[in-house]
């Protein structure tokens, strides 16, 4: 059972009864099958900025299952997305990594697609601007959409043209009738943040042009299962994709995935390539099939594959709860660095507060001075490291541990060691 850690977060209140969902939201069909239980989390980017704060946090239970139909992974709707991401903590332009993966995406899409002046591409969830700028330095006419007005503000601010609304078919509609078509549309890591998920697509499609293409980045279903990297699991990602999911929600409405790369951000995600299925003209990749056929064989389109994640899971709330204890007893200072999403649904799942980290960093300012949600472990700036000489540096965005590394390598001079906590706590260099 998933209690058998006693977890410090345990008398917290929910605000909202569990209950069994209805059905697939792609497919409709009945959802039954639990792929991982979480527990109670409250939303991994809902940052405490105040003692009142606290005292209103809300919590959720964060449990994914899989559909027996079409084996979409996918999280119960508990907040309405405008609540979520109406005013976001994240902004993309803070990782020097995932800028240097926008701008070479650019630099190949420019190339492969004769991607110029005379196209318009649209980017859905452009956040900050983080990637549309580099086409604009290109003299590419670009159009972002954006949910969060803060972050819009941060883009518009670049000179990247931003809408602020949330994507779907009632927004492409309009887009249309203003005459604009994608020739490229563009989204990275927003695919699994969307609950109305054929309204989605099926905006997709209306917006881009004949001969248009999509792309689209997600975490693989495939690394996460087998890396099992539980921390990719959080309320703000309604939907976790296997290619074999990804293709038939894009079928459904009429596009066809036409080749599909595999990426090492993120901990391992898809970069998919789609077209209309009716008048593209892109040949199919091999690379289409060959995973297509990978996925199968592991056994991705069989609800006995999916069974023994929950048990997993619970070994590496064990181990790191281990080494953080054995680390205490020893006198060892334990801190964070990195306050993402991702390191708030591991530390929550595991009931880990200050009283074994001591506190966090961030290089993003929107996050310093506040509290991690859920555990309330504090968050400053970077500089905080030199001062307190922790001996152990615990990388939260463990996806990102070369980045970190390389940035805090003055840890090194005390002797402080660098841990990631996925799939196993291990030392790194």
């Amino acid at each position: 059972m998933l209690n058998e850690v006693a977890h410090p977060l345990s008398a917290v209140t929910p605000s909202t009864q569990a209950a069994e969902p209805s059905c697939c939201r792609f497919c409709n069909a009945p959802l039954k099958h639990v792929f991982l239980d979480l527990g109670l989390s409250p939303l991994a980017n809902s940052y405490l900025r105040d003692e009142k704060a606290k005292a209103d946090e809300r919590f959720f239970p964060l449990r994914a299952y899989v559909c027996g139909e079409c084996f979409l992974v996918q999280l119960e709707e508990w907040e309405a997305p405008e609540n979520i991401f109406g005013d976001y903590a994240y902004f993309s332009s803070y990782s020097e990594s995932w800028l240097q993966h926008a701008k070479s995406y650019v630099e190949r899409v420019i190339d492969r697609f004769g991607i110029g002046p005379q196209n318009k591409v649209v980017e859905i969830a452009s956040n900050d601007g983080y990637l549309l700028q580099f086409l604009v330095e290109a003299g590419v006419p670009v159009l972002g959409i954006e949910p969060a007005q803060n972050v819009a503000a941060v883009a518009r601010a670049k000179g990247i043209p931003t809408r602020v609304e949330f994507f779907g078919e009632r927004a492409a509609r309009a887009l249309r009738r203003e005459g604009l078509r994608a020739s490229l549309l563009i989204g990275n890591n927003v695919l699994a943040h969307v609950p109305d998920l054929n309204d989605f697509v099926k905006g997709m499609s209306i917006l881009l042009d004949d001969e248009g293409v999509i792309t689209m980045e997600f975490p693989h279903l495939m690394r996460l299962f087998d890396e099992c990297q539980i921390d990719t699991i959080y309320h703000e990602h309604f939907s976790y994709f296997s290619l074999i999911s990804a293709e038939r929600v894009f079928a459904a409405h009429g596009l066809t995935l036409f080749d599909v790369e595999e990426l090492p951000t993120h901990g391992g995600s898809l970069r998919i390539y789609a077209q209309h299925g009716s008048k593209g003209w892109h040949p199919i990749s091999h690379r289409v099939h060959d995973l297509r056929a990978r996925e199968i064989s592991a056994g991705y389109a069989n609800l006995d594959h999916y069974d023994e994640f929950e048990e997993r899971a619970l070994q590496i709330k064990r181990k790191l709860i281990a080494f953080l204890e054995d680390a205490k007893r020893q006198g060892k200072r334990v801190v964070g660095y990195g306050a993402p999403a991702k390191g708030n649904t591991l530390l929550n799942y595991c009931g880990i507060t200050t009283d074994l980290i001591e506190y966090t960093v961030d290089r993003n300012p929107h996050k310093q001075g506040c509290l991690l949600p859920g555990t309330h472990i504090p968050i400053f700036e970077p500089e905080r490291i030199n001062v307190t000489k922790p001996d152990y540096i615990l990388i939260l965005p463990w996806n990102l541990k070369r980045e970190v590394v390389n940035q805090l390598s003055f840890a090194r001079s005390w002797g402080a060691q660098f841990v990631v906590p996925i799939p196993e706590p291990r030392i790194v260099d």
